[in-house]
């Protein structure tokens, strides 16, 4: 067992403009929070791995190819892997859990990265 102290919760981009931390890394899935302040671009590219994002603040819609949505805290988001994803309009300072099944980059050609 391990309690995760901090994940999910906003932190200011410092020296980026976004904020990816990543908490906890197991083969089979990996833990981190995605902060995006408001007004920022979301410049992600489509991951290999599955992917759950749970709002825990802030304001946006997300944006597919199969259409948008808006989310805000409370909001659960399934990203199959390959899926281009965008968060866009973020008019709140937007903090994401985020969980990768298998492990980010995991899948990625070469050694794993973030």
């Amino acid at each position: 067992m391990r309690i995760i102290e901090g994940a999910g919760v906003w932190t200011p981009p410092v020296g980026a403009a976004n904020d990816w931390v990543e908490h906890l890394r197991v083969p089979d899935l990996s833990v981190g929070t995605y902060c995006i302040p408001a007004g920022g671009v979301d410049d992600q590219s489509p991951h290999t791995e599955d992917e759950i994002y749970v709002v825990t603040a802030g304001r946006a819609r997300i944006a597919t190819p199969g259409g948008a949505a808006e989310v805000g805290p409370g909001s659960v988001i399934f990203v199959p892997a390959g899926e281009e994803h965008r968060f866009v309009e973020i008019t709140e300072d937007l903090a994401l859990l985020v969980v990768f099944g298998p492990a980010y980059g995991s899948r990625a050609p070469g050694p794993p990265t973030g």
